[in-house]
């Protein structure tokens, strides 16, 4: 019984995969498929031009405008209604239960404009929404390719290593702090926060948590000593930048990711061990690293002030400004609980003012399932919680059929769900979830986890 009912709740028996068959619209547009057959880009160079433009995207994030990356998407989804409209060898695999959640999570947001408050700026926010989700469309589609796969990780991680190498240039020679990121009456008043190229020491933080992952997956992919060097010291680079931070979300984050990553590699290997290993391992490991972790709170300073400062409640202006802003977060909720004001940056901006307490200007509600609240109601939460839920569901049942395999790019989906826990993490104080550079990448590894669906349908045929 509850297994049935945890079925249904996550999908896991609707045959996404079959749903050509009985669509009208599909019907409709499929004449259209005869034309890929005498065209030469999809032919010869549909893949290369999939990783460029998912390269492009992850190239450019942490150093240009919003404007051209929204370009960029537009052209994304371009790019992703051509090919599947053109592909007739994907067995509709292109579809999966993680695609009709993103779809029932535009859905309320689109509801959520209709009954906004102020329907333009909302508007604004569901098509900023929608542009995003071409790139999860994308890379969900193209990403089934191993190479595809290999190629657009390999350019997010070397990008990644250049920006987190800039962020420990700025520790050792200083860099100007262009905001109080620091409690001015804290022992840690004057200490260097980095941000690298990406302006803001939390989003830095928060950009380095999939490239923390996807490195530490790339140590096991990655074939031959010397691309595993390069690995380890993209790792290395990636959480030394995040360190120095100083981000108390980030390092929160960084725990918990490292936790589920170890978890899944313990989970991929454990069926290979001796009985005492498989016993003792994962309590053994837990215990060392809580260890290390208390060792270096007691020890190292500065590190024990900011982990301190979290318990310090309204004693910490950091904190105190966000307990303020989640007061009057809490009262747009009150007028506002099945639809909220609308989604997007412009509908926040346009109604906070209204509630906000004097002194206290905000641009979010500094926690993503708050904002999720306010922006879409408790419909459009639950449909966040819901997506969350079937993703990592999917992520589970695509892993066991690549361990059973004992196929090595299942360690780039332990990457992708690891990565995906740490920006949720993150997200519980911080909203920097929405910025474009974060945002782009939530919506990848989303992608990316739903990109290996046909394993757990080649599964589940095997086994029929």
């Amino acid at each position: 019984m509850i297994q049935s009912a945890w079925q249904n709740l996550t999908l896991s028996r609707l045959p996404a995969y079959r749903w050509r068959t009985g669509s009208y619209l599909w019907r409709c547009v499929a004449f259209v498929s005869q034309w890929r057959d005498g065209s030469w880009l999809l032919t010869y160079g549909g893949e290369a031009l999939a990783i460029a433009l998912i390269g492009i995207v992850l190239i450019v994030g942490p150093f240009v405008s919003t404007a051209l990356i929204g370009v960029l998407l537009l052209a994304m989804g371009a790019y992703w209604a051509l090919i599947t409209l053109t592909d007739r060898d994907s067995m509709g695999y292109g579809v999966t239960p993680i695609h009709y959640l993103v779809f029932l999570y535009w859905a309320i947001a689109a509801l959520a404009t209709a009954f906004s408050p102020v329907e333009r700026a909302a508007l604004s926010g569901l098509v900023i929404l929608t542009l995003y989700l071409f790139l999860f469309l994308l890379s969900a589609q193209v990403l089934r390719s191993p190479s595809t796969r290999n190629w657009t990780i390999a350019i997010f991680l070397l990008v990644a290593l250049l920006v987190s190498a800039y962020g420990i240039r700025q520790e050792i020679y200083g860099v100007e702090q262009l905001a109080t990121w620091n409690d001015p009456e804290s022992l840690l008043a004057d200490d260097t926060r980095v941000y690298s190229y990406l302006g803001n020491p939390n989003l830095l933080a928060s950009y380095l948590l999939p490239a923390i992952a996807l490195s530490g997956a790339a140590l096991f992919v990655w074939p031959k000593w010397l691309p595993k060097a390069l690995a380890g010291t993209m790792l290395f680079c990636n959480l030394a930048c995040l360190y120095y931070t100083d981000s108390r979300g980030g390092w929160l984050a960084a725990l918990a990711l490292l936790l589920t990553f170890g978890g899944l590699l313990y989970y991929w290997w454990r069926d290979r061990l001796p009985l005492f290993w498989q016993t003792w391992l994962l309590p053994l490991v837990l215990g060392g690293f809580a260890v290390l972790l208390l060792g270096a709170i007691a020890v190292v300073e500065p590190l024990r002030l900011r982990v301190m400062s979290i318990f310090a409640g309204r004693e910490d202006s950091s904190n105190n400004f966000r307990i303020n802003v989640w007061d009057a977060v809490f009262r747009m909720i009150g007028d506002r609980p099945v639809f909220g004001i609308g989604p997007g940056h412009d509908a926040f901006n346009a109604v906070y003012p209204l509630y906000m307490k004097t002194g206290y200007t905000a641009l979010s509600a500094y926690s993503i399932y708050l904002e999720h609240i306010v922006e879409m109601g408790f419909l459009g939460f639950g449909a966040f919680l819901w997506l969350i839920v079937v993703t990592f569901n999917q992520g589970a049942l695509a892993l066991r059929a690549l361990q059973m395999q004992n196929r090595v790019q299942g360690f780039w989906l332990i990457g992708a769900i690891a990565a995906t826990v740490g920006l949720l993490a993150h997200g519980l104080f911080d909203t920097v979830w929405y910025r474009p550079q974060i945002h782009c990448l939530w919506w990848l590894m989303l992608g990316l986890i739903a990109s290996f669906y046909p394993t757990i349908i080649r599964k589940q045929d095997s086994l029929s």
